[in-house]
């Protein structure tokens, strides 16, 4: 087989990522045509088809598969080479490339950027999506470093807790829940209780709250998105479970509130993790050590102004009672 260039192996591994060669030339920044040109080029040296059209889409044949791939290790390699150079030069240099759970997104920028202010030729490529999502893209070696609650089980990871993670159940300030008095699970029950999607880090708490307190897992309605939840609560349509990461601004808006429940709020473990058999750059060891060491208290600040908000709120309702 004659050499490929690393411009054909991007091309192959962009159109494999996003199943079209318009989509692929735009992350690229070229013409639709010089995509089309490199897999062609690439397929004549491979001797085969790499790619067929099914539809509108562009999927792999069998010997695509095997070339994507064997180029992402390539071009992965190829960048690690360039680190590792750099390293050698006294330089921290490359691209810190990271997966967050949604949830964490809103603890992302107060470790990121103390990290990459003091070395201002590491660049970012951040991946934020559901828990499934960032899984999948560690184990196709996106992404070299991952943020979530839980470490997957499907993968073998080295995962190292960082900081605590508060959860809570929340509320418009204006629903009739605020007021109640000694409210219960049962009550918060009742009342449309909004929930992430199966497997996210809150759904997991929140079973394992009420699993704990021998409650039925019975919710209201089951929303993939952070936002959805916090605008239907906000709107009174029914009270949420979420990460207090998530609700910062809403908290100091006003637009919500901590319910009055015992044991508020509920806290579990943030990891950062990386595969077991996959070596990681420079880059990301340095970030890796950089939130294990600092992470905790970077997220603590963050959170002042909730836990602020809290005992006020406790204190309220201690004099009112």
């Amino acid at each position: 087989m004659y050499p490929a260039s690393f411009r054909q192996l991007q091309a192959l591994v962009l159109v494999a990522r996003h199943e079209s060669v318009a989509r692929a030339a735009d992350a690229l920044h070229v013409t639709q045509p010089a995509i089309s040109l490199q897999i062609r080029t690439l397929e004549e040296n491979a001797g085969m088809a790499l790619t067929r059209k099914v539809g509108r889409n562009i999927q792999l044949t069998a010997a695509g598969e095997v070339m994507v791939a064997f180029s992402e290790r390539i071009l992965r390699l190829w960048e690690q080479a360039g680190d590792e150079l750099a390293a050698l030069q006294g330089v921290t240099s490359g691209t810190l490339r990271i997966g967050a759970v949604t949830t964490a997104e809103h603890l992302l920028p107060p470790m990121l950027v103390p990290f990459t202010l003091e070395r201002p030729d590491v660049r970012l490529k951040l991946q934020v999506g559901n828990r499934a999502e960032i899984v999948q893209m560690l184990a196709r070696h996106e992404i070299e470093l991952a943020i979530m609650g839980t470490p997957p089980r499907e993968l073998r990871t080295n995962a190292a807790k960082f900081a605590r993670h508060p959860m809570a159940f929340v509320a418009s300030p204006g629903h009739p829940l605020m007021k109640k008095k000694k409210l219960t699970l049962n009550d918060v029950l009742g009342a449309n209780l909004l929930v992430r999607e199966r497997g996210s880090g809150t759904r997991t708490a929140v079973e394992r709250l009420l699993r704990e307190a021998g409650h039925p897992l019975e919710f209201g309605s089951e929303v993939s998105s952070n936002e959805a939840i916090k605008r239907m609560v906000a709107a009174g349509l029914g009270v949420g479970f979420l990460s207090v990461h998530a609700c910062g601004l809403e908290f100091e808006a006003g637009l919500l509130a901590v319910l009055p429940t015992p044991a508020q709020p509920v806290e579990a473990d943030w990891h950062i993790m990386h595969l077991t058999d996959q070596p990681i750059p420079k880059v990301a060891a340095a970030f890796q050590d950089f939130v294990i060491e600092h992470g905790q208290e970077l997220v603590r600040r963050e959170l002042e102004s909730f836990y602020k908000l809290l005992g006020r709120q406790r204190k309220r309702a201690a004099t009112a009672g």
